[in-house]
């Protein structure tokens, strides 16, 4: 890193240059563009913190602008003809050797996330092994990519449809699963014939960088794949404008996920776009009390609540509830909290400082809703191992009434509502009541009410017997109403958000047959 580049940390502000070069042991990142890894446009860079430890860099990546974006869109565009003319089956052969990069590295990856996402150590190797097992399925796709043939009106007419690459991709992602996600988009689109851009979040680019020198190592070809770090408007905002971009492939919230919809339809460009969630389990009264202890435990407060599936509701059937809350209460006040590389730790820190305020925003609200008992937790952590990380303690609150807004609104973090009801069907109103669809969860014995929940529930996603969390990559992910626009990513589902359909008419009756037009009299 040369001495004139300047730092700027994860709040936006400029360090000085020459002090941030004087740690050698920091690596800097560069972008990924035409098959490169090259510095931003303007030689700036940023900081990636250990949400853990403030004081520890985990690396300096490059701070990119609108050129940076100009530059990999052409490198992408330059790249499209000669990807997309790569059979299928060949460019599967290379996401399989991306599979096995990952294979090979599968500790290294998980503990560079844990370092600058935060969460715990098994949860970052499974972060890593779900972009493994997306690469084998995408890759499984490289020769299928299903069309379908018909019967021709017609006599002597053949007919069919064909998949064809929508193009130029431009992928951003979020903080909270850094390579799974950019593997669930990066690599159906990829086997389906697209050049991409990528633009990872600024608060974990390092598992994207990861993942990129996977596709790298394994020869996808220069221009294929292009990573540009940075911040969202100087970067995202260019990427999502960009006229050369056919297809933006959004995960984050659902404010944000609006304003890329609206520059996508300024310019007839696609969206496909996964956002929040206010997922909830259902317990009840004939459920497993402490299997459904658990799984609310894991929904909860596993990756400390920030996952779009996170359980931020809990809605038990009075007959149970006195049980359930004790135990909750008893099962989350027993979870160790500190540092992800700890094996002993069961919850980590929250991504940044933002989160902190925004998290402990919704507790003081809880606290003032009239009704809503706090009855875990609810405070940041700011002494002993805790005091250089944003550490907040499982949050639990009782009682809540289903209108009250930490019962409505996605908070993100490790707090969740246990919420009475009185019967199945008012325990499903109580679920619907929310502007997402994304996940659910009934924990019940009872077949009937189990298929009752399954077929009331309007979400993408519903288990029965399991926690809100647990996707697996060859069923559809996403969800209804708020949560996203439609599409769904995973399982074969994902193939029709980055391929195009062509119908194709073969004639060979040797003369003009004008379809519906003229009568087709059997032969």
């Amino acid at each position: 890193m040369a001495q004139t580049q300047k730092a700027v940390g994860r709040n936006g502000k400029r360090t000085n240059g020459r002090s941030a070069s004087s740690r050698p042991s920091v690596k800097t990142y560069n972008n990924y563009i035409g098959g490169e890894w090259v510095p931003s446009a303007g030689g700036e860079i940023f900081e990636n913190i250990n949400p853990a430890d403030t004081r520890d860099v985990v690396g300096r990546f490059a701070l990119s602008t609108e050129d940076d974006i100009n530059r990999a869109v052409d490198a992408a565009a330059t790249a499209a003809a000669h990807w997309r003319r790569t059979p299928a089956p060949r460019r599967a052969e290379i996401l399989f050797r991306v599979g096995e990069i990952l294979i090979r590295n599968k500790s290294q990856y998980a503990a560079e996330m844990t370092r600058e996402m935060g969460k715990v150590l098994k949860e970052t190797g499974g972060d890593v092994q779900e972009a493994i097992d997306c690469t084998y399925f995408a890759a499984g796709e490289g020769r299928r990519l299903h069309g379908f043939t018909t019967p021709a009106e017609m006599p002597d007419k053949f007919a069919m449809c064909v998949r064809q690459p929508v193009g130029l991709c431009g992928l951003i992602t979020p903080w909270n699963f850094p390579m799974a996600i950019p593997s669930w988009k990066l690599l159906p689109a990829l086997i389906c014939g697209n050049t991409v851009v990528i633009k990872p979040a600024e608060d974990t680019p390092l598992s994207t960088v990861n993942l990129v020198e996977a596709c790298a190592e394994a020869g996808v070809p220069a221009g294929v794949v292009n990573l540009v770090t940075g911040y969202g408007e100087a970067v995202g905002a260019p990427l999502v404008k960009h006229k050369d971009v056919r297809l933006i492939s959004f995960t984050g919230s659902t404010e944000t996920g609006r304003t890329v919809a609206a520059g996508c339809a300024e310019r007839n460009a696609i969206p496909a776009l996964e956002m929040g969630g206010k997922n909830v389990q259902i317990v009840m009264d004939d459920a497993d009390i402490d299997l459904a202890i658990e799984g609310a435990v894991w929904g909860a407060f596993g990756t400390t609540g920030q996952r779009c599936t996170a359980t931020s509701r809990i809605v038990v059937h009075k007959k149970v509830y006195r049980q359930f809350t004790k135990k909750l209460i008893e099962r989350a006040e027993g979870l160790r909290i500190g540092n992800g590389a700890d094996p002993k730790t069961d919850v980590g820190p929250v991504i940044n400082a933002d989160a902190v305020h925004k998290i402990m925003g919704y507790i003081e609200i809880g606290e003032r809703e009239d009704g809503a008992k706090l009855a875990l937790g609810g405070k940041r952590l700011t002494r002993g191992e805790h005091a250089r990380g944003f550490f907040i303690e499982p949050t639990v609150f009782t009682d809540v009434a289903p209108e009250m807004r930490i019962a409505q609104e996605e908070i993100f973090g490790p707090v969740t509502a246990v919420i009475p009801a009185d019967s199945l069907d008012q325990a499903v109103e109580i679920a619907n009541g929310v502007r997402y669809g994304l996940s659910a969860a009934i924990y019940t014995r009872d077949v009937n009410r189990a298929f009752h929940a399954m077929n009331e529930m309007y979400t993408g996603i519903f288990y029965i017997n399991s926690a809100t969390i647990g996707a697996e990559v060859h069923l559809p992910f996403g969800g209804t109403k708020a949560t996203g626009n439609g599409h769904r990513e995973a399982g074969t589902q994902v193939l029709d958000i980055f391929t195009e359909w062509k119908s194709v008419y073969i004639d060979y009756s040797g003369r003009l047959q004008r379809a519906q037009i003229d009568q087709a009299e059997p032969q």
